[in-house]
């Protein structure tokens, strides 16, 4: 049974890496801090009373069934937005309404890009984890560890079993060589 101390902790200690996550799958900063909270709420009153070491995994999964609730909601009122909007056309002409002429994405979201935007950052993302994937495995776990995961550097050594120099030595190895790679294929980040 974990404490309300132990509880705390780790609640305290997911906390970034979870809006890291929830930030990462629904790109919106406001959406991603109600998930998080949305998640650590449902842990804390309906899990609270579970061993410590079935925490991380519990809340994983209550994240990821948060960020999936968010989206059906959104598709939900999406559809209601459209379904409403399409009663009255601008300037009352109601014959030659269009709701696709008429829709302005966020700024900043997926519907904003255009097409070939979105397929540029597919590629470029494929190209940065083939090329994560090319490096040597010390360097890529403390790369993943700190950059992927926001672990400090502390908290990379401690789970690498080096010491805090090792990992910072990995890590610019491995941001030296990603920059490298990518520049020699024409991305420039």
């Amino acid at each position: 049974m974990a404490t309300d101390k132990e509880l705390n902790d780790f609640l305290e200690n997911v906390e970034r890496r979870a809006f890291k996550q929830a930030v990462y799958a629904v790109r919106k900063d406001e959406s991603a801090l109600d998930i998080v909270q949305d998640a650590m709420i449902k842990l804390a009153e309906k899990y609270g009373d579970k061993p410590v070491n079935e925490l991380p995994m519990l809340f994983q999964r209550i994240l990821q069934t948060t960020i999936l609730d968010y989206f059906r909601r959104e598709k939900v009122r999406n559809t209601w937005i459209s379904l409403f909007s399409g009663f009255s056309g601008k300037d009352g002409d109601d014959d030659e309404f269009d709701i696709l002429a008429s829709y302005e994405a966020e700024e900043g979201s997926a519907a904003a890009e255009s097409s070939a935007d979105q397929l540029e950052r597919a590629q470029t993302l494929r190209l940065i984890e083939e090329e994560v994937q090319k490096l040597p495995g010390r360097q890529r776990e403390a790369f993943l560890m700190r950059y992927w995961q926001d672990m400090d550097v502390a908290e990379t050594a401690v789970a690498m079993g080096c010491s805090e120099g090792s990992v910072k030595t990995h890590c610019s190895r491995a941001t030296h060589a990603l920059a490298e790679a990518l520049k020699a294929k024409g991305i420039k980040l």
